[in-house]
């Protein structure tokens, strides 16, 4: 607690008249340019490798960056009213999920949840898939430890989960919506784009973020 409290009076020292500019002009509204989902693990920060400002990014943080895939009667809420509210109110064109190394969570899964907490188990469910399919022989990077490799192949099932939701299938539909696979590398500090042509993770240096950035137009 100590850090974070001298971390706020550092803040409000360092805040330029620009920035408190930008903050008041934000609370007119936000126009994130994207939904951004991610792992509650500390180490990730998107705002700092993305190097994004307030306003640019509405994230959705939680164990294992997982959402559940669409159901009439959903049991976890929060994952979903976060689609929807990026989506249907703030009409958000991109949805990045970003997964990780080191994911406690993958770790978690990979060594067997029967003895993990009962909300923890029952969360990690929507991870379990990832598993199953690493187990069977999907990888994308053989060369990864194997919660790593769930960890690569869990993004494209929250992709899946993500584009079972009728509202986002008609929005991706009419090309309204794209939905990007992320995976950050903590211990180099270099995040990864899914690209399904290569079936491979890759780096995001100068080069491939001009493809991207090309594909969106």
């Amino acid at each position: 607690m100590k850090k974070l409290i001298q971390g706020i009076v550092e803040f409000r020292k360092k805040l330029t008249k620009e920035n408190k500019i930008k903050f008041a002009e934000l609370t007119i509204g936000q126009e994130p340019d994207a939904l951004f989902i991610a792992c509650s693990d500390s180490r990730v920060v998107p705002n700092l490798f993305a190097s994004t400002d307030p306003g640019d990014l509405f994230v959705l943080r939680n164990i294992g960056n997982l959402v559940p895939p669409a159901s009439p009667s959903p049991h976890d809420t929060s994952a979903p009213a976060a689609l929807e509210f990026s989506i249907l109110s703030l009409n958000i064109s991109n949805i990045i999920v970003c997964g990780h190394s080191e994911c406690g969570a993958m770790k978690a899964l990979a060594q067997g949840v029967d003895t993990l907490p009962t909300e923890l188990k029952s969360w990690l469910k929507y991870g379990e898939e990832s598993v199953n399919k690493v187990r069977k022989g999907l990888s994308i990077n053989t060369s990864l430890p194997e919660y790593d490799q769930i960890s690569q192949v869990n993004v494209l099932e929250q992709m899946k989960h993500i584009a079972s939701y009728p509202f986002i299938q008609e929005r991706i539909e009419k090309k309204q919506l794209r939905i990007h696979g992320w995976w950050f590398d903590i211990s180099k500090a270099d995040v990864y784009c899914y690209e399904s042509s290569q079936n491979q993770f890759v780096l995001i240096d100068e080069k491939e973020a001009n493809l991207i950035l090309e594909r969106l137009g």
